[in-house]
């Protein structure tokens, strides 16, 4: 006689600013907590009581951190997804109406079907380096729309208050630098990170900090799993005898644009990088093509040099 199939069951946590929808499959049993210290602990007793094989959260602008790390300190098993998969999956199912209570359901119905690797949630300190990191790329940015307005600018009281801007940016540039450099060196396991990712020609303290806040899976995951990851995989476009063009797409853009520059370095200075690229294009492939696969190499690289504990050797 065979055995009854064990019923798995899987949670859907729709999150907003001050209530958390929640979803059980199989059961369809339905619920709401507050997003606070008291609802909190009472999704967490709940759901404790259940045999929870997965819980699933979209990723929403910062408002699941708080309540991915009370799941996770609890033991329960959770992904944090992008929302752009549950959008996906809810016009399959053709979900057209949108409130809390469908969200949570749709998502719990991702959870079941779909199953996305459960990971675990970043520490405190590791989420603090990422805030810093992702205020320093936006600083960035805004010294670099400030400077190109200063140079275009004609009304000479207009230039100096846009001067004045910029020194103020620059100034909080510096201070978040800090920041990051002392968190970094305040832990002894980034410490050696950066120090192994720096030690390749071609990455620099901006590409390995990145790396370190918003690239976890960094010496974790195998070379192929990871390039999707960041986004540097390319994607089939295939249909019956018709081949179409391959190209990447999605992916952690931030995480891309950083290996894009420390890409551009290597070609230039690190031994294998060039000789990957010279080949490449003295094979006849387009240079942007080049670049991406030497993206995609460096990423290797990068990844077997964290894996092994192993600082670059050049042979």
């Amino acid at each position: 006689m065979d055995e009854p199939r064990r019923v798995t069951t899987c949670v859907g946590i729709d999150v907003s600013r001050d209530r958390l929808d929640v979803h059980v499959r199989p059961s369809d049993a339905c619920f709401a907590v507050t997003r606070d210290g008291k609802g909190l602990e009472n999704l967490v007793e709940r759901l404790a009581t259940l045999d929870v094989s997965l819980i699933v959260l979209e990723a929403t602008g910062g408002f699941e951190t708080k309540v991915a790390a009370a799941l996770a300190g609890a033991g329960l098993p959770l992904a944090v997804v992008n929302p752009r998969q549950i959008r996906a999956f809810a016009g399959a199912l053709g979900k057209l109406a949108k409130t809390d209570a469908v969200d949570a359901q749709v998502i719990a119905l991702f959870a079941e079907r779909i199953r996305p690797q459960a990971r675990p949630v970043a520490s405190p300190q590791a989420q603090k380096l990422g805030e810093l990191v992702a205020r320093r790329r936006q600083v960035v940015e805004m010294i670099g729309i400030k400077a190109n307005r200063h140079k275009r600018v004609a009304d000479k009281r207009l230039a100096k208050k846009i001067a004045r801007h910029l020194a103020f940016l620059e100034k909080e540039l510096a201070e978040i630098d800090i920041d990051i450099d002392t968190d970094v060196r305040a832990s002894s396991f980034w410490r050696e990170a950066e120090d192994l990712l720096t030690s390749v020609p071609g990455v620099g303290s901006i590409t390995a900090r990145t790396l370190i806040a918003e690239l976890p899976e960094l010496g974790r995951f195998d070379r192929r799993k990871l390039a999707a990851l960041v986004g540097v995989a390319p994607i089939n476009r295939d249909s019956g005898q018709w081949r179409g063009h391959r190209a990447i797409a999605g992916g952690r853009t931030e995480v891309r644009n950083v290996l894009y520059m420390a890409t551009l370095a290597a070609i230039r200075w690190n031994p294998v990088l060039r000789a990957s690229y010279t080949r490449l294009v003295q094979h006849g492939k387009p240079k942007k093509l080049a670049i991406v696969a030497c993206i995609r190499k460096l990423l290797t690289i990068l990844n077997a040099i964290i894996r092994t504990k192993s600082k670059w050797q050049y042979a």
